[in-house]
C-alpha cells in the first residue's frame, strides 16, 4: 500500500504534509515525495529514495506553498528510486499526480501516449496518469473533467490526488474500486486529504470518506463531490472519534469488517514488487535457494493450521498446476506426531499469520532436523517461524486485529500463487507466453476482489433469512473445495452456527441425509471445469427441499433459475478464483454473526495465535 496526503489552505503546506507522511509511513517506505504549489502557480517537487528521513533532509530549505500533496511509496512497477517516486508530472510540468493502486492497462496507454508525442522518465504505471490529464486539458476540459476522463481510461482500483499549476487553489481527489481509501478532512479555512484517518486526526475530526467512483474538488473553503459523469453528489461531513481504537477502525463498526473491506488493497500489497512486466516475470528476491537447488526438489509439503491450512490446500493445487511438483497439504498438528518422510529433496512450506503457532513451529523443527529446505509465509517478520525457516515471504497484510482471519487468508493465497509460479518458471513448466498471461491475470486481481466487496447490502438481506438456523453445509469442488472449508470455518468462528465444508462429490456419501428445508447449502459454482457437476449437486439439494445459496459467475442465468439465492462474483481465471470466492463467504459469516448479536472481533474461546497445545 502507498500513503497519500494533501493540504489546501492558508498555512504553509510543508509541515502538515510531512506530519501526515509520518503517520502514513507504515504504508510504504522505499521512497517518498511531495509537490508544493504557490498561489502564483509555481511548483516545487522533491523526491527521495528510502525512508522519510531522506525527504526531510531534502526539504530543509522549507520551500513555500499553500497547496500540496505528499506520497510514501511501496513499489509495484519500477524499482525503488527517486525517479520512480511520486509525484509524477506531465511533459510540461503542469500536472502533478500521486497514486495508490495498479494501472492494469498502463502498457497499452503508454504506447498510445508515446505515439502522441508524450515523453516518460520513470518505469512506473502511475506516470500515465498526468499525461492522460494533460491530454484532456489540451482537448478543452477543465481540471475536474480531465481527471474524470483520465479515470475512464484506466483499469483497476485506484486512489489518487491531482494538482495543476493553472488551478493552484485546489486538489482533485478520486477513488475507483476498493484498493485504497481517500478521506477528505474539513478545517477552518483549510482542507485536508489522506488515505488514513490517523494522518488527519491531529487537524480535524470532520471527514468525508470517498466511495467507489467518487471524485472531490477540494479548495480551502470546502469540497465539491461528483461522479465521473460530472453529476454533483451530496455528501456531508461526519464527526469521527479521536479515540485511537475508533480511528483504527476507519469508520467501520468492527475490525473484522474493516479487514474484509481492505482485501483489494492487501492483495495489491502482496503483489507489489513481485511482478515484472517488461519482460513478464515473477520476482521473489526473498528466496535464497539457487535455481539448481530448486530444480532438485522432487516433492513439496505444506504445513499449517486452521485458516492457513485451507490456504495451504489451495496452494497445493497452485503448485501442482504451475510447477508440476507432487504436493501435499498437512495439518501441522498431525504432522508433528508421526515420523514424516521428508528429506533434502523435499521443499517444506509453512503457512501462518503470527509465526508463533506452536504446532506449525513443531512441524518446522521436525523438517529442519531431517534437512528439508524451508520457506515460511508469515505476516509478522521477526517471529519464531521466520527465524526457523531458510526463507521468509511476507504476506504484507498489515495488522489484523479481528481474531477470525480474513485479509491474511487472501494474502496467503496470493503469495502461494506467486511462489508456485516462481517454482514453475525455474523448473521450466511455464513458458514466456504463459508468464505474460499469468502476470496480466494477477494485475487484474485487486480490481476483481474490489468488485466483490461492492455488494454489501445483499449479505445483510441474506442474514435476515438465515441467522436463526442452526446448521449449514458448504460445498465446493476442485480448487474451491478448500474455500468451502474456509467458509464453513468462518461461520462457525463468529456466528457459533454449526457448519461443515465438504467436497461436493462426496455429498451423496453421507451429508445428503441431512438436507431439508432447515439445512442451507452454500454452493461455490463459478464457471470452471467442474461447473456442470456443481449444477448437478445443486439440483440434488433442491430435489430434497434444501435451500441453496450459490456463489456464481456474473451473468449465469442457469444458476439463478435453480438456487434460492445467488451471490455473483466477476469472471475470474479458474486458478485465481479462490481469491474471489472466499470474500462473499467472509461477508456472509460476518453479517449473520452481527445479526445474531455476537462480538465478531473477539469470538468466544478463540485466540488470534495458538501458542499452546
Amino acid at each position: 500500500m502507498c500513503g497519500v496526503i494533501g493540504y489546501v489552505g492558508q498555512r504553509t503546506a510543508l509541515p502538515i504534509l510531512l506530519d501526515g507522511l509520518q503517520h502514513l509511513e507504515y504504508r510504504g517506505y522505499d521512497s517518498a515525495g511531495i509537490a508544493l504549489l504557490t498561489e502564483e502557480g509555481k511548483f516545487t517537487i522533491r523526491k527521495t529514495m528510502g525512508k522519510l528521513s531522506s525527504l526531510l533532509a531534502a526539504v530543509a530549505d522549507n520551500p513555500p506553498g499553500l497547496t500540496g500533496i505528499g506520497h510514501t511509496r511501496w513499489a509495484t512497477h519500477g524499482k525503488p528510486s527517486a525517479v520512480n517516486a511520486h509525484p509524477h508530472l506531465d511533459c510540461k510540468g503542469e500536472i502533478a499526480v500521486i497514486h495508490n493502486g495498479i494501472v492494469e492497462n498502463y502498457m497499452e496507454l503508454k504506447r498510445e501516449l508515446l505515439a502522441e508525442g508524450h515523453t516518460f522518465v520513470s518505469e512506473t504505471d502511475t506516470e500515465v496518469l498526468p499525461h492522460l490529464v494533460e491530454r484532456y486539458l489540451r482537448y478543452g476540459d477543465d481540471l475536474e473533467g480531465a481527471v474524470a476522463k483520465a479515470l475512464g481510461e484506466i483499469k483497476g482500483a485506484h486512489a489518487l490526488m491531482v494538482m495543476s499549476r493553472a488551478r493552484p487553489d485546489r486538489i482533485i481527489a478520486a477513488r475507483v474500486g476498493n484498493a485504497g481509501g481517500v478521506i477528505v478532512g474539513y478545517g477552518d479555512g483549510e482542507m485536508f486529504l489522506a488515505s488514513d484517518l490517523p494522518a488527519l486526526l491531529p487537524y480535524t475530526q470532520r471527514v468525508v470518506f470517498l466511495a467507489n467512483r467518487e471524485l472531490a474538488a477540494v479548495t480551502a473553503t470546502g469540497a465539491t463531490y461528483f461522479n465521473p459523469q460530472g453529476k454533483i453528489l451530496g455528501k456531508n461531513p461526519q464527526t469521527v472519534s479521536y479515540d485511537p481504537v475508533a480511528a483504527a477502525k476507519g469508520g467501520y463498526k468492527h475490525f473484522m469488517f474493516k479487514e474484509i473491506m481492505e482485501q483489494a488493497e492487501t492483495v495489491t500489497d502482496a503483489l507489489r514488487g513481485r511482478l515484472a512486466f517488461s519482460p513478464p516475470d515473477i520476482l521473489l528476491e526473498e528466496i535464497p535457494f539457487s535455481e539448481d537447488k530448486l530444480r532438485t526438489i522432487n516433492r513439496v509439503v505444506l504445513v499449517a493450521c486452521g485458516t492457513s491450512l485451507h490456504a495451504a490446500m489451495v496452494g497445493r493445487q497452485f503448485i501442482e498446476s504451475l510447477a508440476h511438483l507432487p504436493t501435499q497439504a498437512e495439518h501441522a498438528s498431525e504432522f508433528r506426531y508421526r515420523d514424516p518422510v521428508v528429506s533434502p529433496d523435499t521443499l517444506m512450506i509453512s503457512v501462518g499469520q503470527s509465526g508463533e503457532t506452536v504446532d506449525t513451529l513443531a512441524a518446522m523443527e521436525e523438517a529442519k532436523v531431517k534437512g528439508a529446505p524451508q520457506i515460511t509465509l508469515c505476516n509478522v517478520m521477526g517471529s519464531q517461524a521466520t527465524r526457523i525457516a531458510d526463507a521468509v515471504i511476507s504476506l504484507r497484510a498489515g495488522l489484523e486485529i479481528g481474531v477470525a482471519s480474513t485479509k491474511t487468508f487472501t494474502s496467503s493465497l496470493v503469495v502461494l500463487y506467486l511462489l508456485a509460479a516462481y517454482l514453475g518458471k525455474i523448473r521450466g513448466a511455464i513458458s514466456a507466453e504463459d508468464m505474460e498471461a499469468l502476470t496480466q491475470n494477477l494485475v487484474r486481481l485487486p480490481d476483481l476482489v474490489g468488485r466483490v466487496l461492492e455488494g454489501n447490502d445483499q449479505y445483510q438481506h441474506l442474514s435476515h433469512h438465515f441467522f436463526r438456523l442452526a446448521n449449514f453445509l458448504y460445498l465446493g469442488r476442485g480448487i474451491n473445495y478448500p474455500i468451502a472449508l474456509e467458509g464453513a470455518l468462518k461461520l462457525k468462528e463468529v456466528s457459533y452456527i454449526h457448519a461443515e465444508g465438504y467436497p461436493a462429490g462426496e455429498m451423496k456419501h453421507g451429508p445428503i441425509a441431512l438436507i431439508d428445508e432447515n439445512m442451507p447449502v452454500v454452493a461455490i459454482a463459478v464457471r470452471d471445469q467442474v461447473y456442470d457437476k456443481m449444477v448437478n449437486n445443486i439440483e440434488q439439494v433442491k430435489a430434497r427441499d434444501g435451500l441453496v445459496i450459490a456463489v456464481a459467475t456474473e451473468g449465469d442465468k442457469e444458476i439463478a433459475s435453480k438456487a434460492d439465492h445467488v451471490i455473483y462474483v466477476p469472471p475470474t481465471p479458474p486458478l485465481l478464483s479462490p481469491m474471489v470466492t472466499a470474500v462473499p463467504l467472509q461477508l456472509l459469516a460476518y453479517h449473520i454473526a452481527v445479526r445474531r448479536g455476537y462480538d465478531v472481533d473477539q469470538p468466544r474461546n478463540l485466540a488470534k495465535t495458538v501458542t499452546v497445545e
